[in-house]
């Protein structure tokens, strides 16, 4: 079955972005439990049968929004829903996010730029940013032959001294963030992995492709008119918070720690790429 993915409440594009509006609230009183004993939290579940089907659309709109097609068309079989009609425009999101997490940028900004030719003409940073790692993917191939020649020719740094003239210098002067940025990933050439400080090792840890790989996802989602995250990444946010309140409060709360690794991204966020 084939059709708009809209779920009970609303479509899942158009969900309020209050993070303690009625449908967080009930997301809230089944996931997070909050409740004096188990035996209330029973009770509670029973008579919160009916939001399972609120679930599963949160969990289907997190498929999509994430770029699972393979999973979302299992999901929607099993759980009779709807199968996303845009399953193709999710392969290509896919397909980007794979190139990217590989460390094939170049192959990825043509892939956005087949999608869409303004996606980064219209988000200057996230293009620094693509550009920036796919500087750092040119250092690392030189870097990588360090296990077989104790020393690098610095001839070999030449591509990455060309493409860094070219491509990210012209861009630098237009924001202090982007020179800094630009400066840092420089320094790669001058330590060997072993001796490098690690404020600039972290430009070479793999989560910087997983940042800027979800960065891109969701300036392409923006760009197609759709929510730029999945709805479930803020109701975990604010579910923590109403946690801590809770226990503020005073008021007992059954403990049941969401680790599905929705923080990744958040964890990687940080000064190794431009921001």
């Amino acid at each position: 079955m084939e059709c708009e993915l809209s779920p009970p409440w609303a479509s899942p594009w158009a969900l309020s972005d209050n993070p303690f509006d009625n449908t967080h609230q009930r997301f809230f009183a089944y996931v997070a439990g909050v409740g004096r004993t188990n035996i209330a939290w029973r009770e509670r579940k029973a008579d919160l049968k009916g939001i399972s089907s609120d679930i599963n659309w949160v969990i289907m709109d997190y498929l999509v929004s994430e770029g699972y097609p393979g999973a979302a068309e299992k999901f929607a079989q099993e759980t009779n829903l709807c199968r996303p009609t845009d399953i193709e425009s999710i392969r290509e999101r896919v397909r980007i996010r794979n190139a990217i997490h590989s460390g094939k940028i170049e192959e990825a900004i043509g892939m956005i730029n087949e999608i869409d030719p303004e996606i980064l003409d219209l988000n200057p940073q996230l293009h620094f940013q693509l550009l920036q790692l796919q500087l750092i993917e040119i250092i690392r191939t030189v870097l990588d032959k360090q296990s077989s020649q104790q020393n690098i020719p610095a001839q070999d740094f030449l591509p990455a001294i060309q493409f860094a003239t070219e491509q990210l210098s012209p861009r630098a002067p237009t924001d202090p963030r982007y020179l800094t940025a630009l400066e840092e990933t420089m320094a790669l050439m001058i330590y060997t992995p072993e001796k490098m400080p690690a404020e600039f090792k972290k430009l070479l840890d793999v989560k910087l492709r997983e940042k800027v790989a979800a960065d891109t996802n969701r300036a392409i989602l923006e760009s197609r008119g759709e929510r730029a995250e999945a709805k479930i990444r803020s109701l975990v946010r604010a579910r923590a918070w109403a946690e801590v309140q809770a226990r503020e409060a005073k008021v007992d709360v059954l403990h049941m720690p969401l680790s599905i690794g929705l923080d990744a991204v958040d964890e990687a966020n940080g000064d190794a790429v431009m921001t």
